[in-house]
């Protein structure tokens, strides 16, 4: 290797090399699938404001259930940075509405992991993930955004909108985990395991 600045060799032993595994490599793909639903999202239209479908957490809630919830965190936080980076909304009280949303989510994941898988299953994890990603922005909105206990009146509303999305959202995750369909499979071939 040659140093464009100083037509010299560079010393090899200056360079810095990360050693990546198929682990990170999953999280990469799982996450960037995550980040193009989530700005596809970004581009429709919502009736309400703020308000929408939440089609990246499919790819969380298959992603738990396939590989884990360290995995699954990973492609959460990668998707809530790399999007509002994206979309130009870092940092951003949207940023910090799906950041707390998420951490919640995530937080509420982690514990359903812990109840009875007989009771508690692919859809009922994603109506709770979606309550706890509305409750985590409803906090944020209520402690931050507008400090007025008039929040209240859109727990009604938007509790509907995470029971039908979280629903919806879990029907196709557990339909994609349970039909042994692989969503990071990109050959041109039918992907069945």
């Amino acid at each position: 290797m040659v140093n464009l600045l100083h037509d010299k060799p560079i010393d090899a032993r200056l360079t810095m090399q990360i050693k990546t595994t198929i682990e990170d490599h999953r999280i990469a793909k799982l996450a960037a699938l995550a980040i193009a639903l989530h700005m596809l999202e970004a581009v429709v239209p919502s009736p309400l404001p703020g308000v929408k479908p939440g089609i990246a957490n499919i790819v969380t809630l298959y992603v738990l259930f396939k590989h884990g919830f360290a995995c699954a965190a990973w492609v959460s936080i990668l998707r809530v940075f790399a999007s509002s980076l994206l979309l130009g909304q870092f940092l951003s009280p949207t940023f910090i509405l799906s950041l707390a949303g998420a951490l919640l989510s995530l937080g509420v994941l982690w514990l359903s992991m812990h109840l009875p898988k007989k009771h508690f299953g692919t859809v009922s994890l994603s109506i709770l993930a979606a309550f706890a990603h509305i409750a985590g922005q409803l906090i944020i909105v209520r402690l931050w955004l507008i400090p007025h206990a008039s929040v209240a009146y859109l727990v009604p509303i938007v509790a509907m909108a995470a029971l039908f999305f979280g629903l919806i959202n879990g029907i196709i995750a557990h339909k994609l985990l349970y039909n042994e369909i692989s969503i990071t499979d990109t050959s041109l071939r039918g992907s069945h395991h």
